[in-house]
């Protein structure tokens, strides 16, 4: 948590300097949602000030400035990163540089800014050799001392968490000499020097240090320095000397009240609980309680990024529809005064020929489908009923039917059903990677009335999952959809993957009707919960009749 305390530092260091620069230039003051969101920010509302920021941005798009476009992105990329969406923060940032200059000394605060997060992003989830370019980055676009100081100490911590640890403590001993003795900064980065080296040789004793950072820390008041220090001081003596362990335990955990940090308060609480079955019986109900909270925080936090940037494309596109439709308008009357005949001869014409070609289009599509239905009629299984009704699907919402690739999805159906009745495991028909099948099936039910958003679909989250657990997986999703069409009503549905350790997590979301307190699971529902406990997995449907549906899935890595 020491390391993150000091991310976080920075972050805010910047969004400070960057607002300095703002303040020359006018447009900043004119965009009333980009105050509201630094508002909402600095009040530790991420949600609100992420919402805010995108309306900020939207402006900010109309009137093409681009430097207050980045500003709102990378702001958001913090909130993201601050709930611990690593992933998103690190697209969102990466957005945010498309809108700047890196020949412009104006943008280099804004530049240190977004490399700095985006490295964080990675460092979190463990890609130190990614979040290690990025960190040199961040230096190259550093506009002062202390901001030059707190990225290279963000990146001796990561070469630290990568095992480098000579490359570590030698940027570390850079840092100190530059550094006034006796300073807060001098203590956060004499206390990293000395965790860096206890780290990399047990039999180094850090104390000496530990205690100078704490004084100074003491001294000048600083919490979360003194924060840092009580944790590291709890690690070291953990395994030597319990009671001092537990000692810095209790004041790591009374600090991190005061600063409201829950994260240090889960470390705090965690060790507590470790250390003895008297502290267990203590703290273990707390720990949990806060663990719980702090989890579905962030998970609901991750959805609801993904609705907001949602409804603002919805938003922006609902509002170049208006603008087309008046500038129809005024060609209609133009248009009137030379030639209405003309104009409603074509409008005639054009209706005649859009319906006999749908008639057409639909008379030929029923005869493939009569055609499939009774070439496998006698052979399909209920395993592919809804493989057969996402067919359909396509059919319906498509006017330019492929119809090669209908039958190759048909064939497979049928290949699949067969196997089955013969108890012969499933042979895999194409190469398509699992990734690119997925999006497939779960973009076929987008409709023009439908949106299906998709996110962390990567090839890689898929490599070490068995083929059952993929079929089963492609099952559930595949009865999530057929259903989520029947029956919820919905016109937005976010599905999200993600790697945490080693598990798969899928989010599931949409506004639909949702399910009732008092509805039981159906065979459908039922199903998928024994499909997912089949392969050891865990699902969870969240309840709340009237605010739509949300499933989260848990897989292991094998």
């Amino acid at each position: 948590m020491y390391k993150i305390s000091i991310f976080l530092f920075l972050l805010f260091g910047c969004i400070v300097s960057c607002s300095d620069v703002v303040q020359e230039d006018p447009k900043s003051n004119v965009n009333t949602y980009y105050k509201k969101g630094l508002y909402w920010l600095d009040a530790g509302k991420p949600d609100s000030s992420f919402y805010y920021f995108e309306k900020a941005k939207e402006q900010f798009l109309i009137v093409k400035d681009s430097f207050n476009i980045a500003r709102s992105l990378i702001n958001m990329g913090i909130n993201q990163y601050d709930l611990g969406d690593f992933f998103g923060a690190q697209e969102t940032s990466l957005e945010a540089s498309k809108y700047l200059n890196s020949q412009n000394i104006a943008h280099s605060v804004l530049l240190c800014n977004l490399y700095n997060t985006i490295a964080n992003a990675a460092d979190e989830m463990q890609q130190y050799n990614q979040a290690i370019p990025y960190y040199n980055l961040a230096i190259q676009y550093a506009t002062n001392r202390d901001h030059t100081l707190m990225c290279e100490n963000n990146l001796a911590v990561c070469l630290r968490n990568a095992k480098r640890y000579d490359e570590s403590i030698k940027l570390s001993e850079e840092i100190l000499t530059k550094t006034p003795k006796g300073s807060s900064d001098y203590a956060k980065f004499l206390n990293n020097l000395a965790k860096t080296k206890w780290t990399a040789n047990h039999a180094y004793n850090p104390t000496p240090a530990y205690h100078t950072a704490l004084n100074i820390r003491l001294k000048e008041n600083d919490l979360w320095g003194q924060n840092s220090s009580f944790a590291t001081l709890s690690k070291y003596f953990e395994g030597r000397d319990m009671d001092s362990s537990i000692y810095y335990l209790s004041k790591q955990y009374d600090i991190a009240k005061k600063i409201n940090s829950a994260d240090d308060q889960l470390n705090a609480l965690r060790g507590l609980v470790q250390s003895s079955s008297e502290y267990s019986q203590r703290y273990l109900k707390t720990y949990l309680t806060l663990n719980d909270s702090i989890q579905n925080a962030r998970t609901a936090a991750k959805n609801q990024f993904a609705l907001i940037r949602y409804e603002s494309e919805k938003s922006k596109a609902q509002n170049l529809k208006l603008e087309k439709e008046n500038e129809k308008k005024e060609s209609h009357l133009i248009i009137q005064r030379i030639g209405i005949g003309f104009l409603m001869f074509s409008i005639v014409l054009g209706v005649f020929w859009y319906k006999k070609r749908k008639q057409r289009l639909e008379l030929e599509a029923q005869n493939r489908i009569k055609e499939n239905q009774l070439h496998l009629s006698k052979k399909i299984h209920d395993v592919v009923a809804n493989g057969i009704y996402r067919v359909m699907t396509e059919i319906e919402y498509k006017e330019d039917i492929d119809r090669e690739g209908v039958l190759d999805k048909l064939d497979d159906m049928y290949q699949k059903s067969r196997d089955i009745s013969h108890d012969v495991e499933e042979q895999t028909l194409t190469e398509v990677p699992f990734s690119e099948k997925l999006a497939d099936l779960l973009k076929s039910f987008a409709s023009d009335h439908r949106r299906v958003l998709i996110a962390g679909n990567e090839e890689d989250l898929w490599a070490r999952l068995s083929k059952r657990a993929k079929d089963e997986v492609t099952h559930v999703l595949q009865e999530l959809m057929v259903n989520m069409k029947k029956h919820s009503q919905a016109d937005q549905v976010v599905i999200r993957f993600e790697k945490q350790g080693n598990q798969s997590e899928i989010f599931y979301q949409d506004n639909g009707i949702g399910l009732a307190h008092s509805q039981t699971y159906g065979k459908g529902l039922s199903n998928m919960v024994s499909r997912i406990e089949g392969i050891g997995g865990e699902i969870i449907f969240v309840r709340e009749e009237g605010k739509g549906l949300s499933v989260k899935i848990n897989i292991p890595i094998l």
